[in-house]
Parts: C-alpha cells; sequence; structure tokens
C-alpha cells in the first residue's frame, strides 16, 4: 500500500530532480530539493485537512486528486497563478510577465518578478487568511460529540449556535485587517482580496452542501458525480489556499519561476500522497483528535498569513506552529486510545471476576 500511494511521488520526484538538473545543474536541482522540503514542511496540515474532505469521495475521485488534481496544483497554483497575480498588479500582458519572471532578479530589486509578486503580497494573503479562518470558524462553531481542547471548544460550540458566526467573525477580521495590519499598503486592496477569500468559501462549500445527500446513511456514502465535482473543487481551492504561503516564501530560496514550480510541485506531489494515505489507513478514525489539531493548524495558519500583510513571519515558523498542533493532538490520541483500551481491558476483568464468583 505504501509503494502504491506514494509510487507517483517517488516518480514525480525522480522526474522532477533531472529536470532541475538538465535545466540549471547542480544549483538547480539543489535549489529544487530545497523547495520540496520546504512545501512539506508547511503544507504537512494541509494533508490532514485534505483528508477529512477527501474521505467523502469515491477512490476515483481521489485518484483524480493525485492526477489531474496535482496537475492544477502545479501548473496552476505554482506557476500560473503566480504570473496571473504579476499580470493584474504590474498592469503587464502574461507574455510580459512569463518574460520579467525568466530574467529572474533578487525579490529585493524593484521591477523584478519576485519583487511585483511580493508587492501583491498583502492581497493574496487577505484571500487566503480569510479563506482559511472561515474554514477554521466554521469547523470550531460546530457540535460535535468529541472534543479535543474541550474548555475552548464547547464554549465555542455553544455560541455557534449563532446562525452565521463563522461569517460574522471572519468579516469583523477582514475590518480590523484592512483598518490596522493593512497599514502603509492599499487597504482597498486588501478589503476587496479579503471578501473575495471569504465569497469563494461560501459559494465552493454552499455549492458542495446543496449536493450532498442529507440523508443519515450518507455519511457511510462516498461522494460522486456533481457532488464529488464541487467538493474536488473545493478541495482544490482549500490546497491552493495553504500553498500561497509557500509560493511566496520560495523567493527566498530562488527567483527562477521554473525551480519554483518543480520543486513546490515535488513537496504538493507528497502531500498529496499524503492525503491518500491517510485516508486509506483510516488514520482520522484511529486518532480521534488529528483533526482538530489540524484545524487549529488552519486557524494559526490564517491569523499568521493576516498578520504577514503588517509583519514578517518567517516560514519556520508557520511550519512549526502547524506541526506543533497537530503532532500535540496525535499525542492527545494516543493517549486517549491507550485510556480506551485500559478502561475496555480492566471492565473486562471485572465482568470476568462477577461471572467466576
Amino acid at each position: 500500500m505504501l509503494v502504491r500511494t506514494f509510487g507517483p511521488a517517488f516518480a514525480v520526484t525522480v522526474a522532477g530532480l533531472v529536470l532541475a538538473l538538465c535545466y540549471g545543474g547542480a544549483t538547480g536541482i539543489g535549489g529544487a530539493a530545497v523547495l520540496a522540503v520546504l512545501e512539506i514542511s508547511l503544507s504537512f496540515d494541509n494533508a490532514v485537512v485534505n483528508a477529512t474532505v477527501l474521505g467523502r469521495m469515491s477512490e476515483k475521485w481521489q485518484r483524480l486528486f493525485l492526477t489531474v488534481g496535482v496537475l492544477i496544483a502545479v501548473v496552476g497554483m505554482r506557476l500560473l497563478v503566480p504570473l496571473l497575480v504579476v499580470c493584474l498588479t504590474a498592469g503587464m500582458s502574461p507574455v510580459q510577465a512569463y518574460e520579467l519572471a525568466m530574467r529572474g532578479g533578487e525579490p529585493t530589486t524593484p521591477g523584478s518578478y519576485g519583487w511585483t509578486l511580493h508587492q501583491a503580497h498583502p492581497a493574496i494573503a487577505a484571500f487566503g487568511g480569510v479563506f482559511l479562518l472561515t474554514l477554521f470558524l466554521n469547523y470550531i462553531f460546530e457540535e460535535r460529540e468529541i472534543t479535543w481542547l474541550s474548555w475552548i471548544e464547547r464554549p465555542l460550540a455553544k455560541l455557534g449556535r449563532l446562525r452565521q458566526l463563522s461569517v460574522i467573525v471572519a468579516a469583523g477580521a477582514l475590518v480590523f485587517t484592512a483598518s490596522v495590519l493593512a497599514l502603509g499598503h492599499d487597504p482597498g486592496n486588501v478589503m476587496v482580496a479579503g471578501a473575495l477569500g471569504l465569497i469563494t468559501y461560501l459559494l465552493v462549500k454552499g455549492l458542495g452542501d446543496l449536493f450532498e445527500p442529507d440523508s443519515s446513511a450518507s455519511r457511510l456514502t462516498r461522494a460522486t458525480g456533481r457532488a464529488a465535482l464541487l467538493v474536488f473543487l473545493y478541495l482544490e481551492v482549500v490546497d491552493a489556499t495553504f500553498s500561497f504561503d509557500g509560493v511566496i516564501g520560495a523567493f527566498a530560496i530562488t527567483s527562477d519561476p521554473v525551480l519554483i514550480a518543480i520543486g513546490l510541485g515535488i513537496g504538493a506531489m507528497y502531500i498529496r500522497s499524503l492525503t491518500v494515505f491517510l485516508v486509506r489507513r483510516g488514520t482520522l478514525n484511529d486518532y480521534a483528535y488529528l483533526e482538530h489539531g489540524a484545524q487549529w493548524a488552519v486557524g494559526a495558519l490564517a491569523v499568521l498569513l493576516l498578520c504577514t500583510i503588517r509583519y514578517d513571519v518567517p516560514e519556520l515558523v508557520t511550519a512549526l506552529v502547524g506541526i506543533g498542533f497537530i503532532g500535540t493532538a496525535l499525542l492527545s490520541s494516543v493517549i486517549r486510545n491507550r485510556n480506551t483500551r485500559a478502561d475496555a481491558l480492566g471492565q473486562d476483568e471485572l465482568l470476568a471476576h462477577h461471572t467466576a464468583g
């Protein structure tokens, strides 16, 4: 199962590193390898979040997530979207943006590709931050049988009885971001980008809920047809939003868009393979708090992403926060499983004692 699930990632790694070697020599292969590690470390929490969604899809759509989906992630998010952002920010044509990208230049050099993309960072961070924040709030305001950080999750779930509270809080966070964190930038652009992030979440999530069967048996039935397509689109938007910090952070390593696409593409393939692995192994069912930890990591990432509009937040901090939440949740799940088994064993021994007596 391990080879079957991660086999495509291994193949992409070999092909990507060979391509990087042919393109940029030893420097190219080194840069691609570092970028792949960067993507994996920054997006580990993404795999857990994706697994909670991917588990609702049939195996056919899971395969599409690993094939068509990774093309969207690599070619679309890692290559075309930065070009599109530069086109819109600098008022260039796609051809001009591509020529600017191939000329290279450091992100600190005015007029370079990296510099132009960095100038668009406030709008990118607002879109991604508000989208992820709404995703987190929608989860944390929902009442559920199992809670991890019960001292805060249960009160928040009670507050969530107020309909659309997640939208209200996200909108308030956007107003604060535009009026306080966006000082020195264009608050209007930040407000518009954040509003688009909120609208995108509500639209994709709403369409997914519309086509999802509402019967109690649907929880055991994986989505197919239009429902699966909408879940797939929702998953792609979530995955793309997670990758914003990786794309921006990649320019600290190299400004070459080809190497960025190769390196981040390799990392994205491992994250997608890990997502499928978690689903097929049933890891989220075995470790009850893992999903909670991933969602708290999403919330932390959303806040950090919004903070980067005004403050410099190192990518290492973002990665450590996400891994910290997931690691702690995993440890808590292991302890919970151990206590559950001990209680079950104790009850069995007590029953056996009474039966013998």
